[in-house]
């Protein structure tokens, strides 16, 4: 008898421990980081593009989830401290074992968190335009390339349609991103043709207020009789203070037009835009753009985040695109395995926002339209000028001799982020 009872229990631990892994595997999630500043100077930016992970997440497991499991996203708050992000990655890889992470704004943040992504083997999936000059296996970069967005607003200003400037201010947060564009830019007009004193360069810090001076001397510069630009790529909370300060001195956009690349809906929901109308932005996607998709997003942005006054941005779209890509790749191959996943990303096409294809290239950089829009009074934008077709990323940029000869590509056989085109060597493992 006794025999049988322990049989019997040793029968019942079984069918429990049973149980109790079947229901460890049923409540077996996909875990999706969310790496964006919550707090500090980036989160007037940066906190949009985390809710917006969140519908994403929401809409996908209303679907069903992906490969039969809910997706979980699990967000951290790097606090506009660039260590910290390196961190809060290593955080989402070792502890919460995330499958992916979506996430960072600025270069010095993606730059710190870089590192950490390529020891761990993780995939980021980075929404926002920046300097090029990289291209890592574990990072896919759905944002603007400097050939997607500065270089096609430089070109528009130098036209007749955009005022034939002669003049420009290169203004720029003091980091990475407006540096290294800046000097791409700086270049590209000595190249074209413009005087290097006909070049005014000047960055600020984080979260600058003061303008006043700054405001004074653009003011100054534009006034020796050629056409003067303001290219902006300011980040962050700086712009509120930047933009007001153009307004009190009078700055009109017939005087001295601003055009942005880190200025979008968003930045503009805080501001009074009654004197920045006809200053400018260029991206790949505005809120105003006219398609079935982006109507249909915009209603399902406004119902998840409970306000139609909540507007949409470029860098949502392209958090957008790059989960919806990763979705289908990981669909593709019946895994969220990172090198299996990466392999599956190039070539894929996910329809964009404005109508067209977005394509995932070997380079880790989408096809993506160049957009410029006009600022209108009520903060949107009125687009004024677009690619006529879908342009390809370019990692490493034509105009610094150091970079002309370099491609990027991570399929075989050159499986490479900076391959000498002259050498025919890879110059590092990954950028």
């Amino acid at each position: 008898m006794k025999i049988k009872v322990n049989k019997m229990l040793g029968a019942a631990s079984v069918l429990v421990m049973g149980l109790a892994a079947g229901a460890a595997q049923a409540a077996d999630t996909i875990k999706v980081g969310v790496l964006h500043s919550l707090s500090g100077t980036m989160a007037i930016s940066e906190t949009t593009l985390k809710d917006t992970i969140l519908m994403l997440v929401e809409e996908q497991n209303a679907k069903g989830g992906l490969l039969g499991k809910q997706l979980e996203a699990v967000v951290v708050d790097p606090a506009s401290n660039w260590p910290l992000f390196a961190e809060k990655a290593r955080e989402l890889l070792e502890v919460h074992n995330v499958d992916v992470i979506f996430g960072n704004w600025t270069s010095v943040s993606r730059k710190s968190v870089l590192p950490v992504i390529e020891e761990l083997n993780g995939m980021l999936f980075y929404p926002v335009q920046y300097e090029g000059e990289e291209s890592s296996k574990n990072v896919f970069y759905t944002g603007a390339a400097p050939n997607q967005q500065a270089i096609p607003a430089v070109d528009y200003l130098m036209s007749e349609a955009g005022g034939s400037v002669k003049r420009f201010v290169l203004a720029g947060t003091d980091y990475v991103y407006p540096r290294t564009t800046n000097k791409i830019l700086e270049q590209y007009l000595i190249d074209k043709g413009i005087p290097k004193e006909d070049i005014m360069i000047n960055y600020t810090p984080f979260g600058h207020s003061d303008w006043q001076t700054i405001v004074s001397d653009i003011k100054t510069f534009g006034s020796a009789g050629k056409k003067t630009a303001v290219v902006s790529t300011v980040n962050g909370d700086a712009n509120v203070p930047f933009y007001k300060e153009l307004g009190n001195q009078g700055i009109t956009a017939e005087d001295i037009p601003v055009i942005a690349f880190s200025v979008g809906e968003e930045e503009l929901s805080g501001i009074d835009t009654g004197p920045l109308v006809g200053h400018l932005a260029a991206w790949n996607y505005f809120m105003s753009a006219e398609s079935e998709a982006n109507d249909e997003f915009i209603t399902k942005w406004h119902k998840f985040i409970g306000s139609e006054d909540r507007v949409t941005n470029d860098p949502m779209e392209a958090h957008y695109i790059g989960f919806n890509m990763w979705v289908k790749a990981v669909e593709a191959v019946g895994t969220t395995d990172v090198d299996t996943v990466r392999q599956a990303m190039y070539g894929i096409t996910y329809p964009n926002l404005t109508g067209g294809i977005a394509v995932m290239n070997t380079n880790h950089h989408l096809t993506k339209p160049v957009l410029i829009g006009e600022i209108q009074d009520d903060g949107q934008f009125e687009i004024v000028w677009s690619t006529p077709k879908g342009v390809i990323g370019d990692a490493w940029t034509d105009f610094l001799p150091e970079s002309k000869n370099l491609v990027a590509d991570w399929t075989a056989p050159i499986m490479c982020g900076n391959f000498n085109i002259t050498s025919g060597k890879c110059s590092g493992q990954n950028y």
